[in-house]
């Protein structure tokens, strides 16, 4: 009886070497505003946000997403890295990478962005202007040297062709 004890915990041991190894930032790690929550005022931070209950006032999170679930009812202007629009959004959204209005969605404000989804069934009223990734500075040398060096190749070719038709035009 002693011996069949000691084996039992031996197996639970071995048990944690199948979980996986925690990173230090897990995409499945956010915070969120359930159902029954009423926020008024700034809301921000430095991890991914959902909202399933009712903003008001502005919420910032520059470098995440915020997903407005399809109980979320917001009343501000969001600043975000992506925004997903489940519910109703009423305000201005500025995204430095993209938004995205599911079919459930409603949003009501101007949308300053890179990239832009918007599903059947959703709901935009306002203005969107969807902006150019920034162009490499090193980029834009190169294709003024190369329009410079085909200017004088193309005014050489017509000032050498003006002399043959005018020679052929002599002799003729």
């Amino acid at each position: 009886m002693l011996q069949s004890t000691p084996s039992r915990p031996s197996q639970p041991a071995s048990t944690p070497t199948y979980n996986p190894v925690r990173t230090v930032t897990s995409p499945t790690e956010q915070g969120s505003i359930g159902r029954t929550v009423v926020i008024k005022g700034e809301v921000s931070g430095s991890e991914p946000l959902y909202i399933d209950g009712c903003v008001e006032g502005t919420i910032h999170f520059a470098e995440h997403r915020v997903t407005v679930g399809r109980h979320g009812t917001v009343t501000a202007n969001i600043t975000a890295k992506e925004v997903v629009v489940m519910g109703s959004v009423k305000g201005n959204i500025q995204c430095s990478d993209r938004v995205d209005i599911r079919a459930e969605g409603s949003l009501t404000g101007d949308v300053l962005t890179r990239r832009i989804s918007v599903e059947d069934g959703a709901v935009l009223k306002g203005n969107v202007q969807v902006q150019v990734p920034e162009q490499r500075p090193e980029s834009k040398p190169e294709k003024k040297q190369t329009q410079t060096e085909v200017k004088p190749v193309a005014a050489e070719l017509i000032s050498a062709e003006k002399p043959k038709a005018l020679s052929a035009g002599i002799g003729a």
